[in-house]
Parts: C-alpha cells; structure tokens; sequence
C-alpha cells in the first residue's frame, strides 16, 4: 500500500473509531463522547456513512438490502461522495471552531470494505478517498479488532455489507490491522473483547495528550 503524508487540523482535535462489525464502535465513540463533554471540552460525535442530509440517502442506497448488488467502483464511489460532503460540511467546519471531533468511521472502512473487501485496487482507491477528503487524518485512530466470527456473532439483522460471507469480513479485518501497522503513532490498536470499561479507560489515555489545541466550553 502505498504511504500518504496527510494533513493533520491545527485547531481541534480529530478521532476515528474504526474496526470490523460488532466490535463496539458505536459504544466507545459515545462513552469518549460524555467523557469529554463532561471535562468540559465542545465534543461533536458524528459517523459515516449518512450523517449529513445527502449522506443520509447515500446510505440508505449502499447499506438497505433492497438496494440490491452494486457494481463494486460505484459502491466505492458512493461512499467516497459520503466522506467529501462529510468532511466539507460537518468535520472540518467543527475542526476549525477547536472542537473534538468523534466519528464512527472514515477513510479506512472505505479502504478496508472496498478494498480488502472487494478486492479493488487499494493504491487507486486511497488516492480518491484522500482527494475527496482534502486528505485530512484523524490524530488518532482507534481499531476495536474482533475476529469476524465473533463480531458477526453479536447481532441478528444484517444490512448489506454485515451480509456479506466470512472471506469478505476476514479480509477487511487484515486490512485493518495492515493501515493501523503502517503508522502506529496515529493508531492505537484494541482487543474489542476487553472489557468495555477498560477499553475507554484506554482510548481515553491515548486521547488526552491531544486536547491542548481543543476548545472548551466556557462555564
């Protein structure tokens, strides 16, 4: 895979949560959520895809079943479109009033779905991703790993990527821990089968060396 250098905001601070399905994604983002919140920083929590008006009908078309097979480039392609509106109109917005910045997801889900996932061509589609993002990175990367028979495991409904066959999930997960291993210092890799407590415990150690440029809210 080819290494990019990125461009890290010099106001706020950014924080992704990445990982495969049912590795706790969700929860963590929201306990890092009131943890700051309650510390007294401006926090926005947000995910991807669908947290952006024209996000919201991007993810109805790539995760609803009823949505059917996508040729794989326009599935990748809808998603790049979700991260461009993303980043334009809620991240980097939030960013530059000094706020943490909390997603759900971002470019390396792309990269890992579609492109360890789908087997599409990782160099090509970092390349668009970047692009459609100004190449903007989180200051830390947190990866809840879990293997994929036991993330699948922890719940009954599946959309249409959760659908897809083990192979599939056990490539995203290698993908995963390929993107986290070539740049450790922005990445922290967790077993996602800790207990939740001492996972936040230490997201929340990572995260606090980066909230000297974060904004708090006046009392």
């Amino acid at each position: 895979m080819t290494s990019y250098p990125g461009q890290y905001a010099d106001a706020g601070v950014f924080v992704c949560f990445e990982g495969g399905e049912g590795g706790g994604k969700s929860t963590q983002a929201r306990l890092l959520h009131d943890r700051l919140t309650r510390e007294g920083y401006a926090v926005r929590l947000t995910h991807e895809p669908g947290d952006t008006p024209v996000g919201k009908d991007l993810r109805r078309i790539v995760l609803s079943p009823e949505t059917g097979a996508l040729a794989h480039k326009t599935e990748f392609l809808l998603y790049a479109a979700d991260k461009a509106e993303h980043v334009e109109t809620l991240v980097r917005p939030a960013l530059a009033r000094g706020e943490v910045v909390i997603t759900d997801r971002y470019v390396d889900s792309t990269l890992a779905y579609q492109g360890g996932g789908r087997a599409l061509d990782l160099g090509e589609l970092e390349e668009v991703a970047r692009w459609a993002t100004g190449d903007l990175r989180p200051h830390l990367t947190v990866v809840l790993d879990v293997e994929p028979e036991a993330g699948l495991g922890r719940f009954e409904g599946r959309d249409r990527i959760e659908g897809e066959g083990l192979e599939f999930h056990q490539r995203v997960r290698r993908t995963f821990l390929d993107l986290a291993g070539r740049d450790p210092d922005h990445y922290a890799v967790i077993d996602a089968r800790a207990p939740i407590e001492e996972i936040a415990a230490e997201v929340a150690e990572r995260v606090e060396p980066l909230l000297a440029q974060a904004r708090r809210v006046a009392p």
